[in-house]
């Protein structure tokens, strides 16, 4: 076996047995239905509620209060969905705060209040609702990341519209997640299956006579589709909708060579491009190992070549997160954290490029640490990123379902690996 294959193997198989070893003595996670609107009550002081529509490639589920699973659906759904958030005294920006137990508390729980199926010939009506009295008639449309039930998206989206304050009709396009760290192979091939479906919303929001423009963010995996799907639009129809204006790349865990090619065959009539990475993003380290060292375009370096001419000759702007604290362990998440999303409402509400045009957005929240290096991904960062990964709620959930399907080899696997695992699950659990 060749080197680099051994190294990866290994460094997957210590992540399988800290996983194991973790999840053992993990405490459960939160309940599953989350999303079975709560009953008719009278309004919680201080509460907010964000509406959206939601549009989906998932499967139907059975429970009510899942709605939709990780498989891959017959064709795109839609469901108009309504989400209360508790009071801003009670909860930090960039936060979701899930139920302990159901039915939910508006006071202190991100709680559904409507999820009421519609009709595709019917999506020009709630977009004509929802855009009711504002000038611009915005749609901002989000594409979510790998790892996310569906359940992750609708609360992550609804922060997200919240926090930002801006004046939006929200669309979400949600693509079949298992909702597992171990389910990355078909996650990724979720969004090659999701492609036509999110090009057919995209195209249909921008005939609506309702919408004014659309704003696009997508967030790590789902820029890969995001981009495949836009891409697939310019050849189809010569260019991208103008209505399509901002695009914005959250984190993309794309590879750095393919983003060139989409942003080749979008052409010059392309949307405007805005590009937010972070040095800091252990995840994308990790992605960047599984696809062979290959560079990722979240992880890059902005300000060294030979990428800062690239961004600079295809406009394309920069927000530099990279010396922006965020409560997340992997740092992959910080375009959710209150201060970002707060920004890119403001500059979406006054009309302005969501950076300004150069490398770094230069204002108080978002600077570009002098030095700041690209992500690399080193034995070291792996020992310790990867198994933090792994122990997330979720992914206890859904782990003895990926186990049972991994093979008998796992067993001879963990045997050879016992002490690579030992030191990552050390840093974990504090030596315990």
């Amino acid at each position: 076996m060749f080197p680099r294959f051994a190294c990866a193997e290994r460094a997957l198989a210590a992540t399988l047995v800290a996983a194991v070893l973790v999840s053992l003595g993990a405490c459960g996670g939160r309940p599953t239905g989350v999303l079975l609107p709560i009953a008719d009550a009278a309004p919680v002081a201080g509460t907010s509620r964000v509406d959206m529509l939601v549009a989906t490639t998932r499967k139907s589920a059975t429970d009510r209060g899942v709605l939709f699973s990780g498989e891959r659906g017959e064709a795109v759904t839609y469901t108009d969905l309504a989400v209360s958030i508790p009071p801003d005294a009670t909860r930090q920006p960039g936060t979701v705060q899930w139920p302990e137990r159901l039915p939910g508390n508006p006071a202190t729980d991100f709680v559904a209040l409507r999820a009421d199926p519609v009709d595709r010939s019917k999506v020009a009506a709630w977009t004509g609702k929802a855009v009711h009295g504002r000038g611009k008639r915005h749609v901002l449309v989000f594409v979510h990341g790998f790892n996310n039930k569906f359940e992750d998206a609708v609360f992550r989206f609804a922060q997200i519209v919240h926090d930002s304050g801006a004046e939006v009709a929200p669309v979400l396009f949600t693509w079949p997640s298992r909702g597992s760290v171990l389910a990355y192979g078909y996650d990724r091939e979720s969004t090659n299956f999701s492609r036509n479906g999110l090009e057919t919303l995209l195209r249909d929001l921008a005939r609506d006579p309702n919408v004014g423009e659309v704003t696009v963010l997508a967030h790590s995996m789902g820029n890969w589709l995001t981009l495949e799907s836009l891409r697939q639009m310019a050849i189809r129809d010569k260019r991208v909708a103008p209505k399509i204006r901002n695009v914005i790349l959250a984190a993309p865990d794309v590879d750095m060579d393919l983003a060139r090619g989409a942003f080749h065959d979008m052409g010059k009539d392309r949307p405007r491009l805005t590009l937010m990475v972070s040095g800091d993003d252990q995840a994308l380290a990790v992605s960047r190992l599984v696809w062979g060292d290959s560079v990722r375009l979240g992880a890059i370096d902005p300000n060294a070549e030979p990428y800062r001419s690239e961004l600079e000759r295809e406009n394309i702007g920069v927000l530099n997160l990279t010396s922006v604290k965020s409560d997340d362990a992997l740092n992959h998440g910080k375009f959710a954290s209150g201060d970002v999303v707060a920004l890119l409402g403001k500059r979406l509400a006054d009309g302005q490029p969501i950076s300004d045009g150069q490398i770094g957005i230069g204002d108080r929240l978002v600077s570009t640490a002098a030095g700041a290096a690209s992500t690399v991904a080193t034995g070291a960062a792996l020992a310790v990123a990867a198994p933090v990964a792994m122990i997330d709620p979720q992914t206890r959930e859904t782990y003895g379902d990926h186990l049972s399907n991994v093979g008998s080899g796992f067993k001879d696997t963990v045997g050879s690996t016992a002490d690579l695992a030992a030191a990552p699950l050390r840093v974990v659990t504090g030596g315990r």
